[in-house]
């Protein structure tokens, strides 16, 4: 009797550290960087088509390391002079396993330098989509990456405009055209 309780003591045990492990789930990380280019849609008088080129990096989710950033039309809203400096954001990149798709979302603040204008992009979820070339266990590059959501406009240069002018954007990694996805 006293050999069954030893028994069924050490199963109990047994059965109870099995619970609660279970395996890991797999993941394939996913980075960005390359050259980026935005345009506006929307807005009116110097809010309008604004447009913008950067290069960024992230791996899965975070805070992004801007490594450039140039206006190819920023009228007078921006100053002569921002750089990466003055931008800031974060991302959220999860990629598929079974079909190496990427989904996610973009943050992006544009400050100016010597103004309190700041331009913001934001997609929801899902708002960022691309292709990963990576496996489990390994860090692929995001490509044909494309970022649509919408975009406001703060600041001394609205002129008491109201509401903030806003609109959509797009987004499009390596590519001076893009289509929504």
């Amino acid at each position: 009797m006293k050999k069954l309780a030893i028994l069924l003591v050490l199963a109990l045990e047994l059965a109870v550290c099995g619970c609660g492990t279970t395996p890991p789930n797999p993941v394939i990380n996913t980075s960005t960087n390359g050259l980026w280019e935005a345009k506006m849609l929307g807005g009116t008088n110097e809010a309008s088509e604004l447009g913008f080129t950067t290069t960024f990096i992230v791996e899965n989710s975070g805070p992004l390391d801007v490594t450039s950033f140039a206006f190819f039309n920023q009228g007078s809203c921006f100053d002569n002079g921002l750089n990466e400096e003055n931008v800031s954001g974060s991302a959220n990149l999860i990629t598929n396993i079974g079909t190496d798709l990427v989904t996610g979302s973009l943050q992006l603040k544009v400050n100016s330098v010597n103004s309190d204008n700041v331009l913001t992009l934001s997609t929801v979820e899902g708002g960022l989509t691309g292709m990963s070339n990576g496996t489990t266990g390994t860090t692929g590059t995001l490509t044909d990456g494309v970022a649509v959501g919408t975009w406001t406009l703060t600041g001394p240069c609205i002129k008491g405009a109201n509401p903030a002018p806003s609109g959509n954007f797009i987004m499009c990694q390596a590519a001076a055209t893009c289509t929504p996805p």
